[in-house]
């Protein structure tokens, strides 16, 4: 018992004697560290836009804010850099925003022929809320603007996949009525950010040797029939915010035939513009009567189509538009037409030009 009781000390002497030794590489290292207080930082509120409308651009003085918050005074806090945000905080935004998913419901009537556009009842347009958002500040700036359509859409699906990707969102597409799986494209034209409008085949000189397609509108047809092809056109497909024609020598070349599109277009809430292609139109004559704002397109950039040919047009566009006025070319989805335009936007913008979708040419002006 005596050994038992001494080897019992030793263990315990030499146990106390360890925990006094300093164990450099024994358990995990603790620190202590004073955490500084919560700061509150303030952002902004957030701003409800109406649909169709595009969200406010910091005014000048505010982006000035942001670049000098860093500087501001503020409590000195040791080892801590404190930033303070006045009004705006840095918002990484897409660069090709997607429209309105259509069809809208209020902007769209159950026919017989199918969904058909019309004004919803507290009075706003298919135009408005299927058109491409544009602030008035870019409209009513010094920039010269150029509205570049390029029709013929939704023919070729593969052209159109090619149309959508490659160009600037800013360019407007025109379909055609004839494309197999038309809303499909044309969501996809406008998820990417691009305005759309219904390509509508009107009679041409020559017709029916030149046909656009079925259904096209004829000068002499009757009311009732002109109205009843209408109807079918428009009821494709929906999300286009306006009509171009395609062809139609014949037909803009008569007050009647062209008073009757004209009304169901002031009817249905749309804009109308003609590409540029016919020489003689009533369309401003009929258009005036009936209090109805109509677009022209300057000249049709793939007549010749070959690349140096649809450059100098796209340069006459430009030349136009310096003169302060909203210039309007439209095109047809080739692929040299895709490509030129393409590297040619690429190089105006760098030269201050602004390219806009076709309802920018009617802001300030429909009613």
């Amino acid at each position: 018992m005596t050994a038992f009781a001494c080897l019992f000390v030793a263990y315990g002497a030499g146990g106390a004697w360890l925990v006094r030794q300093p164990m450099k590489f024994a358990g995990e290292p603790q620190v202590a560290q004073a955490l500084p207080p919560v700061e509150k930082i303030e952002t902004a509120k957030p701003v409800v836009l109406s649909e169709g409308e595009a969200p406010p651009a910091p005014a000048a003085h505010d982006t000035a804010d942001i670049e000098t918050a860093a500087t501001d005074a503020a409590p000195e806090v040791p080892s801590k850099k404190v930033v303070k945000i006045d009004k705006y905080v840095t918002v990484i935004t897409n660069s090709r925003p997607s429209l309105i998913k259509a069809p809208i419901a209020a902007i769209t009537e159950n026919s017989s022929a199918g969904p058909l556009p019309r004004i919803a009842d507290n009075g706003k347009k298919p135009w408005e809320l299927y058109g491409k958002p544009v602030s008035m500040s870019a409209i009513h700036s010094d920039a010269p603007k150029i509205v570049i359509i390029l029709g013929g859409m939704g023919l070729n699906e593969k052209s159109t996949r090619r149309a959508i990707t490659d160009l600037p969102a800013d360019v407007t597409f025109a379909f055609a009525p004839y494309g197999n799986n038309l809303q499909a494209q044309v969501d996809k034209a406008r998820d990417d950010g691009h305005e759309v409008l219904l390509q509508l085949p009107l009679e041409p000189v020559g017709y029916p040797a030149t046909n656009p397609g079925p259904k096209t509108l004829l000068a002499d047809a009757d009311i009732n029939t002109n109205q009843e092809a209408l109807a079918w056109h428009m009821s494709r497909f929906a999300g286009y915010a306006g009509i171009v024609n395609y062809m139609g020598g014949r037909f803009l070349a008569s007050p009647t035939a062209v008073k009757t599109l004209l009304l169901e277009v002031k009817k249905r809430g749309l804009a109308y513009l003609e590409d540029g292609s016919v020489a003689l139109s009533a369309t401003d004559q009929v258009a005036g009567s009936i209090n109805l704002p109509v677009r022209h397109g300057a000249v049709v950039i793939d007549q010749n189509p070959d690349a140096a040919s649809i450059t100098a047009a796209l340069q006459g566009l430009e030349d136009q538009a310096r003169k302060g006025e909203i210039a309007i070319g439209s095109g047809s989805g080739l692929d040299v037409t895709i490509d030129t335009v393409r590297d040619w936007v690429n190089e105006a913008q760098s030269r201050g030009v602004v390219i806009v979708p076709a309802t920018a040419a009617f802001k300030g002006r429909m009613g």
